[in-house]
């Protein structure tokens, strides 16, 4: 299965150059920066390049740089997004001083960035799930007025044709009429159905069965966000499957034990120091829950007697 992106290099040893040189342009020798970011994150965690598989993940604490990390390959690569990423005046410069390269196929020849890679955030999960409910508010009130509308066009009088700008109600009439066509048809084909709705969990499994595509790049980041831990199984079950069948490269920000034990993926663990590649029951959050359902063991095997 392909590696589309192979090592991804930050610029720490650059940083100060930039700072200087934006606060040159920002005032000469006077001249000062509001914003760091994202300067002055990963040198003191020792972190200068990226090695990536098939799968890899971020994994870190919250103000760890796993989204950070994500945006920087999101803009240096021009990854499609829909939503902002966090940035300041540093954030573009930054990124172009970002090295990658791309691995090769079989063949030697080096790989482009697929079509349609993009990074997903969970505020676009958040943004579909509110996009969801809006679409059928809008829907139920058209309903509600289509209702009204119906029994007008059915039992009223009826409409003569007088010119091109009557058609549209002289069509809408003749459906109303017809012996075929009953109300809930009738506004089914002219108003629209509601989508189904589900929980949010479900909801954001659906958007990744939808949005995730064959033989592209992916940077997620906290895919798991409003999944209960059964939703999150299913979300590790199909991007194991795209990563290992379906020539999908995966990067991944998350603290999930259910994500972070996806096989074959490789996991920097962004709060060690130095930032390490570690096996996902090595780290800490792992470790946490491994001990607190040890503990509860006893609980746990009562139940089975």
């Amino acid at each position: 299965m392909p590696v589309y992106l192979e090592s991804f290099t930050l610029p720490v040893e650059q940083e100060d150059r930039m700072v200087t040189d934006r606060m040159r342009e920002n005032g000469g020798d006077f001249g000062y920066i509001d914003n760091y970011y994202p300067c002055c994150i990963f040198g003191g965690m020792e972190l200068y390049d990226i090695r990536f598989s098939r799968i890899t993940i971020f994994y870190g604490g919250n103000g760890s740089g796993k989204s950070t990390l994500l945006n920087l390959i999101s803009k240096r690569l021009e990854l499609l997004r829909s939503s902002p990423p966090n940035s300041g005046e540093l954030f573009d410069v930054y990124a172009e001083n970002c090295g990658y390269s791309m691995g090769c196929d079989d063949e030697g020849s080096t790989y482009r960035v697929p079509n349609g890679s993009r990074i997903i955030t969970s505020d676009d999960i958040f943004d579909y799930m509110l996009a969801v409910r809006t679409n059928n508010a809008e829907i139920g009130e058209a309903v509600e007025r289509g209702k009204a509308d119906y029994a007008a066009l059915k039992f009223g009088d009826t409409i003569r044709l007088s010119g091109i700008e009557d058609y549209e109600a002289v069509r809408l009439q003749v459906q109303s009429r017809s012996k075929t066509l009953s109300r809930r048809k009738f506004l089914r084909r002219n108003v629209g159905t509601e989508a189904r709705l589900y929980s949010n969990g479900e909801t954001a499994l659906n958007y990744f069965e939808e949005k995730l595509k064959n033989d592209t790049l992916y940077c997620l980041d906290e895919p798991e966000n409003s999944m209960a831990p059964g939703m999150q199984l299913e979300l590790a079950e199909r991007l194991e499957q795209l990563a290992r069948y379906c020539g999908c490269q995966l990067i991944i920000a998350t603290h999930s034990p259910f994500l972070l034990s996806l096989g074959g993926a490789r996991i920097y663990d962004l709060d060690s120091r130095p930032v390490s590649v570690k096996n996902w029951w090595e780290l800490e959050n792992t470790r946490i829950y491994f001990d607190f359902f040890n503990r509860h063991r006893r609980l746990f095997e009562n139940q089975n007697e």
